[in-house]
């Protein structure tokens, strides 16, 4: 082994096994991470990079899945091949991971505190108040606001950035030598961004450790990379230095990808009517103090909003994590109690009852920002998919399923995989499942 590389891949594959099939995922990959290195693995949704990194720590749902090939070389031990007692001690401690949807890696019944502290009681030692003291810190570290307000908050209290940030701090709680960090900022706005890439670059610079980025966001490879390996069909089709790659890609499959990036463009003047309109919109939750649990303040999430949305046209709602982006979102479809006027299609809903309200959903949906904790782990995709059509009894059985069946294609899924279940998918494929699920019913 390589004296500069803290791990070696080597034909790694990844299959899984249903019945008598066997699905490859992940196909003879092999690259290597340098100590102090950042190295990204890109691709689209399903092209087996989460696959890839949770290998490394063997968090693969075994024995469903099995390595037909492959090394993994750590400190001149196959990570692969180790007992299970002996890679817990890696796990956390010496190789970390910040994981693509915080809210269902961390525990919904236990406080922030707690799920901090267990980490660090676990793999440092630390107890009691100097524990809490450095959990402090590491809130604080990674931008969440008035950390000590924030420790006995429990999961769903935070926001979706919040979260993302509890669980990088995590991460961080025990400095490991390698952090494999899977989609690590795409709940966090740009601000926080900026920070946690800032963080991450003095760890490295502190540490020597070496960060496993994976994500979409091209933007973020190319400022923290300095390699790249673009994944295609679980397999690695080019990888080269950062700056090399972006300026001149070699494969078809990374030109394509480079080519896809999006750009702004001038807005259409062509504005219809008003489809939504939302006036002094506002929602306020009380904060209970006392043996009673009397009302002794508000908190403001969303207070005096206005707009309008014109047919065929889109609005975006930007700011930071925990602005009340999400919040004004859930009382607009009547998900949350609100003060104030909502009109959709010249309708008053905050007039109407909820019984009046459904049938309006089915022209009002929402794609929300956790696939995997929106879709239900029981129901099998072509059930997800089709609920909206069975409870507005659209069409036929015949009719439904050839709907669900367009509406994945539109999402780039492949039709025959809509009887496996959300955890049987990567994030970004969770993800189009939502979107299928909104599309189906043509909001």
């Amino acid at each position: 082994m390589n004296q500069d590389n803290l791990i070696e891949i080597r034909d790694l594959s990844v299959e899984f096994v249903t019945g008598d099939h066997h699905h490859r995922v992940v196909n003879n990959v092999s690259f290597d991470i340098k100590r102090g290195e950042t190295i990204a693995l890109v691709g689209e949704s399903g092209s087996g990079k989460s696959v890839t990194a949770h290998s490394i720590l063997r968090l693969l749902p075994y024995p469903l899945a099995r390595h037909p090939s492959g090394t993994i070389d750590y400190a001149g031990q196959d990570l692969l091949t180790l007992k299970e007692k002996t890679i817990r001690h890696i796990r956390g401690n010496r190789i970390a991971m910040i994981f693509q949807e915080p809210m269902t890696s961390l525990n919904p019944l236990h406080s922030i505190e707690k799920q901090i502290n267990e980490v660090l009681g676990l793999h440092k030692g630390l107890q009691g108040k100097v524990a809490t003291q450095r959990t402090l810190e590491l809130l604080d570290l990674v931008g969440i606001p008035e950390p000590h307000k924030r420790l006995k908050a429990l999961p769903h209290e935070l926001s979706g950035g919040q979260r993302q940030r509890v669980m990088i701090a995590m991460a961080l709680a025990n400095e490991p030598e390698l952090l494999i960090a899977d989609e690590p900022t795409t709940a966090l706005d740009v601000t926080v961004q900026l920070k946690i890439l800032e963080l991450l670059k003095e760890l490295q610079a502190r540490l020597g450790m070496a960060l496993l980025l994976i994500s979409h966001d091209l933007n973020l490879v190319r400022r923290i990379a300095h390699r790249v390996c673009v994944m295609q069909k679980g397999c690695i089709v080019e990888q080269a230095d950062c700056e090399t790659l972006f300026q001149s890609p070699q494969h078809p499959y990374t030109q394509e990808l480079l080519a896809a990036e999006p750009s702004g463009g001038p807005a259409s003047n062509d504005v219809g009517p008003p489809l939504l309109e939302v006036d002094d919109l506002k929602v306020w939750f009380p904060i209970k103090k006392g043996f009673l649990r009397n009302t002794v303040d508000y908190v403001k999430a969303v207070d005096g909003i206005n707009f309008s949305l014109p047919q065929g046209q889109t609005l975006g709602i930007v700011g930071e994590s925990g602005s009340g982006k999400s919040t004004l979102g859930l009382a607009i479809l009547r998900l949350i109690a609100s003060k104030g006027g909502i009109r959709f299609e010249g309708q008053q809903l905050d007039k109407l009852t909820q019984q009046q309200v459904r049938p309006l959903r089915r022209e009002m949906q929402v794609v929300f920002q956790d696939p995997f904790g929106s879709l239900s782990p029981r129901m099998c995709v072509s059930e997800i998919v089709g609920e909206g059509l069975r409870i507005h009894k659209m069409g036929t059985p015949a009719e439904q399923e050839a709907a669900i069946i367009a509406a994945l294609k539109e999402v780039g899924l492949d039709p025959e995989s809509r009887h496996r279940y959300p955890h049987e998918f990567s994030g970004g494929q969770r993800q189009r499942i939502a979107i299928a699920r909104a599309l189906v019913l043509k909001p």
